[in-house]
C-alpha cells in the first residue's frame, strides 16, 4: 500500500529518533564520525561531506515525494543545476533549453558550459516539434520548465518523455514552480527531476537548498559522486529547516494555488494589464496540458504592464503585502521585474524577458488583502 502524498510528506524516511524518541529528527551538527576500526564504520558514515543522517533523512523524503528510488541535496538550486548538467554532459555535448527558462540556468549554461565545449538551442518547449527540430546528432539532454520561469508556458512532459526516448537523450524537468505536489515528472517518463528546495519545498525563505531526483542507477550514480567529490552539499540545520517545510508543502500548496487563481482572474480584468500568464486561466495555450498533468495550477503569476517597463517597475515598488524581493514559493507574497532582476542575465540574448513583465509569487495570506494591495498598486 502507497501513501498519499501528505502522509509522505511528513513520514517519508523520518521516524522517532531510536534513543530519545523524539517524534522529528534530530540535527546532525556533526562534521565527522568515529569508526569502531578502520574501514568499519557505524550506519555507513564518516565525514558530514559524504553523508550525514539529517541530509540522508531529506533525501529519503524528496525521493518518496517525486515517486523517484534516488535523491540528492545540495546546497543550492544551482548547485543541484550545474550536478545534473556535468554529470551527463560532456564537452562537445549539445542540449535544448526553453527559450524563457530561469535566469541563473541560463547564465550557468551560457556563460560556464560553453567554455567547457557545451553548445545550447533555445526552444518553446510548448512546442514538441520545435523541440523534436532542434535535437542534434549530440544532443544529450532535453532540459525542460513546466511551468517556465518567468513566462508559465507549459511542456507536455509526457510527449517529451516519449521524444527522448526515440532520439536517445535524457529529459530533466525543473519542476521547482510546480513542487511535486502539484506534479511528478518521473512518473510521466522524466529522466530526471530538480528542484531550488529554497522556494516551495522550504516555502518559508529561511534556507537556501538544491535537490536532484532520479529512479536511473546510472545517472543517480554521477550525481553522488559530483556531490561527494564537488562538496555542494547542505549543512544539516538546512537539511532540517527544509524537512519541516516540506511537512506543510500539501496544505501550502493548495492556498497558493487558489490565491494565484483569484489574483490571475482580477489582473485579467484590469484594464492596466495587456496579457496574464498564468496556466489556470482557460485561454492560456497550455491549460489544457496542465489541467492533465497538474493537480492544481501553482502559485505563480506574471502578467504585463500596459504602459511599459517604468510603469512594471513602479507597480513593484507600490505593494504594501507583496515584498520587492527574488525568489518565490514562500508563505508571504512576492513582487519582482523579471527583465532588471531576476532574469537580467537573459538581456540581449533570445531569452530575454519582456521588459514591462511583472512577476508575482502568491503567498498563503488572505487572498482580499493581497488583490486589494495588488490593485492599488496598479491605479
Amino acid at each position: 500500500m502507497t501513501d498519499g502524498f501528505a502522509t509522505r510528506a511528513i513520514h517519508a524516511g523520518q521516524h522517532p529518533d531510536s534513543s530519545t524518541g523524539s517524534v522529528i529528527p534530530p540535527i546532525h551538527a556533526t562534521s565527522t564520525y568515529a569508526q569502531d576500526g578502520v574501514g568499519n564504520q557505524r550506519a555507513g558514515y564518516e565525514y558530514s561531506r559524504t553523508g550525514n543522517p539529517t541530509r540522508t533523512t531529506l533525501e529519503e523524503c524528496l525521493a518518496a515525494l517525486e515517486s523517484g528510488r534516488y535523491a540528492r541535496a545540495f546546497s543550492s538550486g544551482m548547485a543541484a543545476t550545474d550536478a545534473v548538467l556535468r554529470g551527463v554532459l560532456r564537452p562537445g555535448d549539445h542540449l535544448v533549453i526553453p527559450d524563457d527558462a530561469y535566469g541563473g540556468t541560463f547564465r550557468l549554461i551560457d556563460k560556464v558550459l560553453t567554455g567547457w565545449g557545451v553548445d545550447y538551442t533555445p526552444v518553446r518547449v510548448s512546442d514538441v516539434d520545435e523541440v523534436r527540430a532542434a535535437i542534434r546528432h549530440n544532443t544529450k539532454v532535453l532540459w525542460v520548465e513546466s511551468p517556465t520561469n518567468p513566462l508559465l508556458n507549459i511542456a507536455d512532459l509526457a510527449a517529451l518523455a516519449e521524444l527522448a526516448s526515440e532520439t536517445s537523450t535524457r529529459l530533466v524537468v525543473d519542476n521547482t514552480f510546480a513542487s511535486p505536489y502539484l506534479q511528478q515528472p518521473l512518473s510521466l517518463g522524466a529522466d530526471v527531476v530538480v528542484h531550488s528546495t529554497t522556494k516551495y519545498l522550504g516555502g518559508h525563505s529561511d534556507v537556501v537548498g538544491g535537490a536532484v531526483v532520479t529512479s536511473d542507477e546510472e545517472i543517480a550514480s554521477g550525481i553522488a559522486f559530483l556531490q561527494n567529490t564537488v562538496g555542494a552539499v547542505p549543512g544539516p540545520f538546512d537539511a532540517w529547516l527544509t524537512l519541516r517545510g516540506i511537512k506543510t508543502l500539501a496544505a501550502r500548496m493548495e492556498q497558493h494555488s487558489a490565491n494565484a487563481a483569484r489574483i490571475a482572474a482580477a489582473l485579467r480584468e484590469h484594464p492596466k494589464v495587456t496579457r496574464v500568464f498564468y496556466p489556470g486561466l482557460p485561454e492560456h495555450p497550455g491549460h489544457e496540458v496542465a489541467a492533465r498533468q497538474m493537480r492544481l495550477f501553482g502559485g505563480m503569476v506574471s502578467f504585463t504592464h500596459a504602459d511599459g517597463e517604468q510603469a512594471a517597475v513602479d507597480v513593484c515598488a507600490r505593494t504594501r503585502l507583496f515584498t520587492l524581493a527574488e525568489s518565490l514559493g514562500g508563505v508571504e507574497s512576492l513582487i519582482e521585474h523579471p527583465g532588471r532582476m531576476t532574469h537580467a542575465s537573459t538581456a540581449g540574448s533570445l531569452l530575454q524577458v519582456p521588459a514591462e513583465l511583472v512577476r508575482v509569487s502568491a503567498g498563503i495570506e488572505d487572498v482580499d488583502d493581497l488583490l486589494q494591495d495588488l490593485l492599488a498598486a496598479l491605479e
